[in-house]
C-alpha cells in the first residue's frame, strides 16, 4: 500500500485510516512506494489567469493544451526577461538563460535541472553551455558513458544519468544503483557516497577506466550527492516553465495579477513584481473599494488615460500565426487583502457586502456596513481606497476615528455630519511613502525616479545604461537592493540585485570588496555601486569595486540570503 509522508504530523485519522510519519528509508525497505506532494504557488497563479481570462476574454485555455514551441516565449527566456517566471527567475538562472539560448522544451528541461547544486558542485554547468555554443567538443569520459550522456553532451545532469553511468562503468546492479540514487537523496549523503566508493572504483578498474576518468566520475557522482533533479522532475517544472512564460508573452496583465494574487510565493516581492509590470506596459492600481476584488484582479482601462510612452512591451516574433497581441488597455488593480491590517476575510467581506448591497456610496457608508476598527478605516484611506468616494488619503485618515465602529445597525444620516477640514493633497513622494506604508507597492513609480537627476547630474547610469554597456567598462549604477545572495557554491562571493525602474542588474561582490565595505553591504536598502562591466553570451554583470548608501524616500526591505 503506498505512503504518503507527512511532516510534522505524527498521525492524523482521515476516513477512518491511520496516516502515520515514517521514515522514508524504512518505507524503502520494506517495499512501500513513496509519493512526494509539493505544494507550488505557481500553479495558483496560472489558476487564476486562466479564471481571469476566460471571464474578460472568453478563451478558455487548459494547462496541458498551450501551444507548443511559441518562439515568443523562447525569445523571451533568451532574453532572461524572467521575472515571475516559474524557476528561471533567480539570479543565476538569469545569469545562464542568455548563455543556454533554449529554443526547445527540451533547452528548459536542462536549464532547470543544470543551476542546481549538484551539477554546479559536480563541474557540469560551464562545460555544458561550451560543448552547447559550439566552444568544446562533446567527449565522454570513457566509451561506456555514451549512451547514457549522449543526449546531455557528455555533462551529466540528472539523477538518472548517474544511476546508468554507475551501472555502465562499474558493472552495478539496478539494485546498487538504486543504493545509489538514495545515497544520493540522503541527508546523510556524503557518507553513504563514501561507502560505496571503493565498490564503484574496483568496478571501474575492470572495465578499463583510466585513473583520471575514475576520479573525475566519482567527482560528479559525489556533486550529485548534494542535490541534483530526477529528470521527470525537470521535466514536469519545464512545463511549468514553459505555461508561466506563455502568460507573460500573451497575457502579461493576467499573468502579473495571477503572481500578486497568489502571494506569498516566487523569487521576487510584489513590488518588484508590479515594477517589472509596468516595464512591460501593464498598468498597476491601486485598491478601489468600489472596484478591487479581495485579491489582485484585472479590469479594462477607460480610454482617456494615457499610456506612459516609456513603457515596454515584450518582444515577439514576426512570424507569429497564433496568440493575441497583449492588451496594454487592461490593467491589474490590486486586492483589498493588499492592504495591511486587512485580512483576506475581511477583504471577502467588504466584497460581499458590495455585491450584495451596491457599490459603497461614502466613506461613513461604509462604516455603517461593514465592522472595520479605526486602524483599518486609516490604512484603506492611506492606500488611496478611499478616492472612490472623492475622499482624499489625507481627509479620509482624518475621518476613520470618527467613523469607527459604526455598525450596520445604525440609523441611516447618523454620523452623516463628520467631515473633514480642507486638507493639503499629499505631494507625489508623499504618496509613493503613503503607498509603501500601505500595501508594499508603489504603483505609479518606484522611489529611485524622484532622485534620478540628481544621480544623473553625479554620473550615476541607470540599470538600462549599464546592461547596453561594452564589457570593461567602469561605470557607477543606483538601485535599491533587492537581494542578498551567497550560494555555498561560490566560494565567499556575494551577489546582489539592484532594480531601478529600467529593471535589474546583477552585482558581483568579492569578498575582499565585501569586508571593506561591510556595513553597506549587509545593511544599506539602497546603495551606489561603482565597479567594471562584466559580458558572456549576453548576461552581464557588474564587479563590485565601491559601494557606498543611497538615500531614498522609500526604502523596501531586501530578500538577503534566502
Amino acid at each position: 500500500r503506498p505512503v504518503i509522508e507527512v511532516c510534522p504530523v505524527q498521525w492524523a485519522a482521515m476516513e477512518g485510516r491511520t496516516v502515520l510519519q515514517w521514515d522514508k528509508e524504512d518505507c524503502a525497505d520494506a517495499g512501500l512506494v513513496k509519493f512526494d506532494l509539493l505544494g507550488l504557488g505557481m500553479l495558483t497563479a496560472i489558476r487564476y489567469a486562466f479564471e481571469a481570462i476566460a471571464a474578460s476574454q472568453g478563451v478558455l485555455l487548459e494547462l496541458h493544451y498551450l501551444p507548443d514551441d511559441d518562439p515568443a516565449v523562447y525569445d523571451l527566456l533568451c532574453a532572461a526577461d524572467t521575472v515571475g517566471v516559474f524557476q528561471v527567475e533567480s539570479r543565476a538562472q538569469m545569469a545562464t538563460l542568455p548563455r543556454l539560448k533554449p529554443r526547445t522544451f527540451y533547452d528548459l528541461v536542462v536549464e532547470v535541472a543544470l543551476i542546481r547544486p549538484g551539477p554546479i558542485q559536480g563541474g557540469s554547468v560551464h562545460p555544458y553551455i561550451n560543448r552547447r555554443n559550439g566552444r568544446e567538443p562533446v567527449t565522454y569520459l570513457h566509451p561506456l558513458l555514451e549512451s547514457s550522456l549522449k543526449r546531455t553532451l557528455g555533462i551529466p545532469l540528472f539523477q538518472e544519468q548517474l544511476m546508468q553511468m554507475a551501472i555502465d562503468v562499474a558493472g552495478f546492479s539496478p539494485a546498487e544503483s538504486d543504493q545509489l540514487r538514495r545515497a544520493m537523496g540522503s541527508k546523510r549523503s556524503l557518507e553513504r557516497m563514501q561507502a560505496l566508493r571503493d565498490r564503484l572504483m574496483s568496478g571501474m578498474i575492470a572495465n578499463g577506466v583510466t585513473p583520471q576518468a575514475r576520479e573525475r566520475i566519482y567527482e560528479q557522482l559525489q556533486g550529485f550527492a548534494d542535490f541534483g533533479f530526477p529528470e521527470s522532475h525537470a521535466f514536469s517544472f519545464a512545463f511549468l516553465v514553459y505555461a508561466s512564460s506563455w502568460l507573460k508573452v500573451h497575457y502579461p496583465a493576467e499573468f502579473y495579477m495571477g503572481l500578486l494574487a497568489a502571494q506569498p510565493m516566487g523569487f521576487y516581492s510584489p513590488q518588484s513584481l508590479c515594477a517589472d509590470a509596468r516595464r512591460h506596459g501593464v498598468t498597476v492600481l491601486r485598491p478601489c473599494l468600489n472596484s478591487s476584488e479581495a485579491l489582485a484582479s484585472v479590469e479594462a482601462l477607460s480610454e482617456d488615460v494615457e499610456l506612459p510612452p516609456e513603457q515596454l512591451k515584450i518582444p515577439r516574433s514576426p512570424d507569429e500565426s497564433f496568440g493575441p497581441e497583449p492588451n496594454l488597455r487592461t490593467a491589474v488593480r490590486e486586492g483589498l487583502a493588499q492592504v495591511r491590517g486587512i485580512s483576506k476575510e475581511k477583504a471577502k467581506e467588504i466584497v460581499a457586502e458590495r455585491r450584495a448591497r451596491g457599490p459603497f456610496r461614502s466613506q461613513h457608508d461604509l462604516a455603517r456596513r461593514v465592522q472595520l476598527s479605526t486602524t483599518q478605516l486609516e490604512s484603506l484611506a492611506t492606500a488611496g481606497a478611499m478616492t472612490t468616494f472623492g475622499v482624499t488619503r489625507r481627509a479620509g485618515i482624518w475621518e476613520a476615528d470618527a467613523l469607527a465602529g459604526e455598525s450596520l445597525a445604525m440609523l441611516p444620516g447618523i454620523g452623516e455630519g463628520v467631515s473633514a477640514p480642507d486638507l493639503p493633497t499629499m505631494s507625489p513622494v508623499e504618496a509613493v511613502m503613503a503607498d509603501a506604508a500601505a500595501t508594499g507597492i508603489t504603483p505609479d513609480r518606484l522611489a529611485i525616479e524622484f532622485v534620478r537627476e540628481r544621480l544623473s547630474a553625479d554620473g550615476v547610469a541607470s540599470v538600462s545604461v549599464a546592461m547596453a554597456g561594452n564589457p570593461g567598462t567602469r561605470i557607477a549604477v543606483g538601485g535599491a537592493v533587492t537581494h542578498r545572495q551567497r550560494p555555498g557554491t561560490a566560494g565567499g562571493v556575494t551577489f546582489l540585485s539592484l532594480e531601478d525602474e529600467t529593471g535589474l542588474l546583477n552585482v558581483v561582490c568579492q569578498q575582499k570588496v565585501w569586508e571593506q565595505h561591510r556595513e553597506v553591504a549587509r545593511r544599506a536598502r539602497a546603495m551606489v555601486v561603482w565597479g567594471r562591466l562584466e559580458k558572456s553570451d549576453g548576461a552581464t554583470n557588474l564587479l563590485a569595486e565601491h559601494l557606498a548608501p543611497l538615500r531614498l524616500p522609500v526604502l523596501a526591505g531586501s530578500r538577503d540570503f534566502r
